[in-house]
């Protein structure tokens, strides 16, 4: 079976930088879906309908930015999602499709080329059951295709984040280096040894990397591997 993915998008600021990290995740095997979640619901029913038809306008230009990396094996998935907190509306459809991961954008006052984690994405980084993977501002226009080489794992030998970032480079060619620098395409964390197994829960040192990282970032619960499978070239319908 393969990856599910979430890609958290409203179409707003450093939104497409989602869009395109979930292109990345597509082109390593995973099917991707985008949600976009509300918070409350209309009281009149054509507002309600108009509201609902507004959201599915922003996921289809979502879809189609994702392009040819949505059409590969699977339907790209659209979910308008009702929630007072996004995070939880995320977590929540996360669990009901049987998603791992959930991408992000940077926070919106992010400076080019950096990563931030906003405040959706910082709430489930402290005891969320799903990965959180979080994309650099300007990702959108420096991805051509599935530009991943170098790939870096940090973690003890109980997490997952070897495994994961092994898995990855295999459906991209890559290759797993030992430290982060500037060649560093990709980066995989471990939660941190005292989380509870299946929780995500970052060391303060990880929270560092983040903080100064220039590429893409995915954060692992304790414990999870996950398993990639590059999918074949897209085709036409």
């Amino acid at each position: 079976m393969s990856m599910k993915i979430i890609v958290s998008y409203d179409g707003t600021a450093n939104e497409d930088d989602a869009i395109a990290l979930g292109r990345l995740f597509a082109h390593a095997g995973a099917q991707v879906s985008l949600a976009y979640v509300r918070h409350t619901p209309e009281r009149d029913s054509e507002r309600e309908a108009l509201a609902q038809s507004e959201a599915q306008g922003i996921l289809d230009r979502g879809v189609e930015l994702l392009g040819d990396a949505g059409a590969g094996r699977f339907p790209v998935g659209r979910h308008v999602v009702t929630d007072r907190s996004t995070p939880e509306g995320l977590a929540t459809l996360a669990a009901q499709e049987g998603a791992e991961v959930i991408v992000f954008c940077s926070d919106s006052h992010t400076a080019k080329g950096h990563v931030a984690v906003g405040n959706s994405a910082e709430h489930l980084l402290e005891g969320g059951r799903t990965a959180i993977a979080i994309a650099p501002v300007d990702l959108s226009e420096r991805v051509n295709g599935s530009p991943i080489a170098q790939i870096v794992a940090v973690g003890d030998a109980d997490g997952g984040a070897r495994e994961t970032a092994d898995s990855l480079a295999a459906a991209f060619g890559a290759s797993v280096a030992p430290v982060v620098n500037e060649d560093t395409d990709l980066l995989v964390i471990d939660s941190r040894a005292e989380a509870e197994h299946g929780r995500v829960s970052i060391s303060a040192s990880a929270s560092h990397l983040i903080e100064i990282a220039t590429s893409p970032v995915l954060v692992l619960p304790r414990g999870v591997r996950l398993a990639f499978d590059r999918a074949p070239a897209a085709t036409a319908a």
